[in-house]
C-alpha cells in the first residue's frame, strides 16, 4: 500500500529497498517506546503510521499513509491512525515526536499543523531522527509541558 502512494500518487523515486524498515517492522519499530500500525477495512490496509524510538523520551512518527479512497475526514482513518500513536507515545512518557515529510504532502502538512504540530528546522532535529533523502519539512509535537 505505502510504495504505489510514494511511487505514483507523488512521483517520489523510492523503493522497498530504500526503506528496509518495511520489511522488518517488528525488529525495526517495536522496542523501547516505538510501534506499528495498520488501519484496515474489510480486511484490506488502508492506512499506517510508526513511532520509532529515537531516545531521550523522544520519538519519530514514521510511515503515516492512507490510501486515497479512504481519505478525509468522512473516513476518519488518519485521524484515528495519529490519536492511537500519540496516546501510545504519552503513555510511553514520550516528550516529543517529530516528523519529517515532503513538500509535496500538502494535505498532510495541514493535517499535522491542525493536530498540534509545530514546524521546526532540521538544524534543531534531535540527531538522532532519521531523516530520509525526501524530507524537506520537518515538525515537532511536544507533548509534556517540561519538554525541551
Amino acid at each position: 500500500m505505502i510504495l504505489p502512494i510514494q511511487q505514483v500518487e507523488f512521483g517520489i523515486p523510492i523503493t522497498l529497498e530504500a526503506q528496509p524498515d518495511l520489511s522488518n517492522i517488528e525488529q525495526f519499530y517495536r522496542h523501547g517506546c516505538g510501534n506499528f500500525w495498520v488501519a484496515e477495512v474489510d480486511g484490506q490496509v488502508v492506512g499506517t503510521i510508526a513511532l520509532l524510538d529515537i531516545s531521550n523520551n523522544e520519538a519519530a512518527l514514521r510511515k503515516m499513509f492512507v490510501a486515497a479512497p479512504f481519505r478525509g475526514r468522512e473516513f476518519g482513518i488518519a485521524q484515528s491512525l495519529l490519536s492511537k500513536l500519540v496516546a501510545w507515545a504519552a503513555l510511553h512518557g514520550v516528550a516529543s515526536i517529530y516528523l519529517g515529510t515532503t513538500a509535496k504532502f500538502l494535505a498532510a502538512h495541514r493535517f499535522y499543523e491542525k493536530n498540534g504540530f509545530a514546524e521546526v528546522a532540521k538544524s534543531t532535529l534531535p540527531q538522532t531522527f532519521p531523516v530520509m533523502s525526501v524530507d524537506t519539512k520537518f515538525y515537532r509535537l511536544s507533548l509534556s509541558a517540561n519538554a525541551a
